[in-house]
């Protein structure tokens, strides 16, 4: 997996599959390490499928000062220019999303079509859940917190009549969140990305976009409530909307949205 001079970082990424070249921008702590990623997705099989770890992530660089979601957007731009793209089909899921939000809106002429996922416009269109409150909050108690909010069907009733799934959910979730904890920086990096997260609004500017958009999401989604996934496909003209079984990992919960996303990329 190489890394790539992009702006001020260096950033770690990889290319997998053969296909139409697709861009997937992940998730809040995206890290290519982890066994379920972009890369051993479905998405391969259909795609040259691009994914990389984002700034102050994983094992891209981490520097130490204040991100912005422009930034975000920019990096993106200039891993395509590195890898030679110029243009692409786009995905971005959750904070991936907002990233995905940034680079269409100020390239748009580099996204051929845009799949937003579990994500929102920020500003008067709503917001996903201020996850940069929760910094603060013991490991085990925000696990238990944010579990409900990834899936509205774990509630507390459901937590007391399924104590071993429930232990199970708690014990996957805290080895998902020690994962590289040892990596310099991390601690650091995470709380930058949460910060630029909470100043994500797109609102105003959503209408400009004027490529293909799918806006999706989980039905049961506590992170990214339907109102909010709603009202960010309101304002894209044409997007199409669509929802599926599942929470905010929709995507690893029903079958039918990898089957959904890859037909609308596709699609001519």
């Amino acid at each position: 997996m190489p890394f790539a001079a992009c702006g001020d970082i260096n950033i770690y990424y990889d290319v997998k599959g053969v296909g139409p070249r697709f861009l997937y921008i992940s998730g809040t702590g995206g890290d290519l390490r982890r066994p379920q990623n972009a890369l051993t997705s479905s998405f391969p099989d259909h795609f040259e499928t691009l994914s990389y770890d984002q700034r102050g992530l994983a094992q891209t660089d981490k520097p130490d000062r204040a991100y912005t979601m422009a930034e975000y957007g920019e990096d993106a731009a200039n891993l395509l220019d590195v890898v030679g793209w110029e243009d692409c089909l786009v995905m971005g899921i959750s904070f991936g999303g907002m990233v995905a939000q940034e680079l269409a809106l100020n390239h748009p002429e580099r996204v051929k079509k845009l799949v937003l996922g579990c994500t929102s416009s920020g500003g008067a269109g709503g917001s996903s859940y201020p996850l940069h409150t929760l910094q603060d909050m013991p490991l085990e108690e925000k696990i238990v917190f944010r579990m409900s909010k990834n899936d509205k069907r774990l509630d507390e009733k459901w937590q007391q009549e399924n104590p071993e799934k429930f232990q199970e959910q708690i014990d996957k979730a805290i080895e998902t969140a020690k994962f590289a904890a040892d990596d310099p920086g991390k601690a650091m990096g995470s709380r930058r990305q949460l910060e630029a997260r909470a100043e994500h609004d797109t609102h105003e500017r959503l209408p400009e976009l004027n490529m293909p958009v799918l806006v999706c999401g989980g039905k049961y989604d506590g992170q990214a409530e339907p109102e909010v996934v709603e009202n960010l496909a309101a304002r894209i003209s044409g997007a199409e909307l669509a929802y599926f079984e599942g929470g905010h990992f929709f995507l690893q919960q029903d079958p039918e949205a990898a089957k959904k996303i890859t037909e609308f990329l596709l699609s001519e």
